[in-house]
């Protein structure tokens, strides 16, 4: 071999690797330009990210914690190394003021996200109080799930999975209840209704009337009939619920035609919750961390 081969093969090896590194490269860019990052940069939660407590309401339907528990288990799926916990405000253990003061002891800082959609008693009463039981613990209250794309995509995905098609949004004699617990507190009452007509959009427009299963109407028999005076005799009931429980089993059991599932473990519920917990870690505020109520 003369030396302009020799040169020549060394060249080639060397463009050859360039080559490989710039197609590995390319291969990690979106179509829009941005360049992918790996799924566990993605995903590594910040050193010495707070722990995120999940706050359910309470069940004696023992199958409530274990939805929730599964719902929680996806969310560590999408934030591996994130410590994430469930508390309730009632009935079921462990209850919130326990898993605070757990958390005040191991110099933990917290977000607690409610797993509940509306403003009510229980976000700006009950939860700032568990908060001022535990003076030590540095940690601020997420906004409720409220009326986001995510939630209205698992109930969307809960109606599919119980039997509504795409047909059925456009069809003239059906309508959907949105079944949801209730609270005397105005501001909820409007946040469900904004919830409701995001998830009549998101079903072609169908009509979509809220219902609460207590403390405020009209109940879910009363939605059904209202709907049906409109012509709207194939009732589906949307389970605005985290998971099962007397309520939600109350609310399906008047369901004249398809009744849905409460959203439980949807992956897009648990997107959501994440969704909640950033948007409270990462707010500017003035106010002292520890002093926070709601965001």
């Amino acid at each position: 071999m003369t030396d302009s081969d020799s040169t020549f093969d060394s060249a080639a090896e060397l463009l050859g690797r360039i080559t490989e590194q710039l197609a590995a490269q390319l291969g990690q860019v979106h179509p829009g330009g941005r360049r992918q990052r790996k799924h566990d940069e993605e995903v590594r939660p910040p050193m010495n990210a707070p722990t995120l407590v999940a706050v359910g309401h309470g069940s004696r339907d023992p199958r409530a914690r274990a939805t929730l528990g599964r719902l929680l288990d996806r969310v560590r799926e999408l934030r591996p190394g994130l410590d994430v916990r469930l508390a309730h405000i009632e009935l079921n253990a462990p209850l919130l003021d326990e898993t605070l003061a757990d958390l005040a002891a191991e110099g933990r800082d917290a977000v607690l996200v409610p797993l509940l959609f509306a403003p009510g008693h229980h976000v700006t009463h009950d939860l700032p109080a568990a908060l001022a039981a535990a003076p030590a613990l540095r940690a601020r209250v997420a906004e409720p799930l409220g009326a986001h794309p995510l939630l209205v995509e698992a109930l969307a995905g809960r109606l599919t999975e119980a039997g509504w098609t795409p047909e059925d949004g456009a069809s003239r004699s059906t309508g959907v209840v949105l079944a949801s617990a209730g609270s005397r507190d105005p501001r909820s009452g409007a946040e469900i209704r904004r919830i409701a007509a995001l998830l009549g959009e998101r079903l072609g427009g169908v009509p979509v009337v809220p219902a609460y299963a207590s403390a405020a109407t009209p109940t879910v028999p009363e939605a059904v009939r209202a709907l049906a005076a409109r012509g709207r005799h194939r009732v589906a009931v949307a389970s605005c619920f985290t998971a099962p429980g007397l309520f939600a089993t109350r609310a399906a059991a008047h369901a004249p035609w398809l009744a849905a599932a409460p959203l439980g473990a949807h992956p897009a519920l648990a997107r959501l919750v994440l969704h909640r917990y950033e948007q409270a870690r990462t707010a500017r505020t003035t106010t002292p961390v520890r002093e926070l109520a709601a965001i």
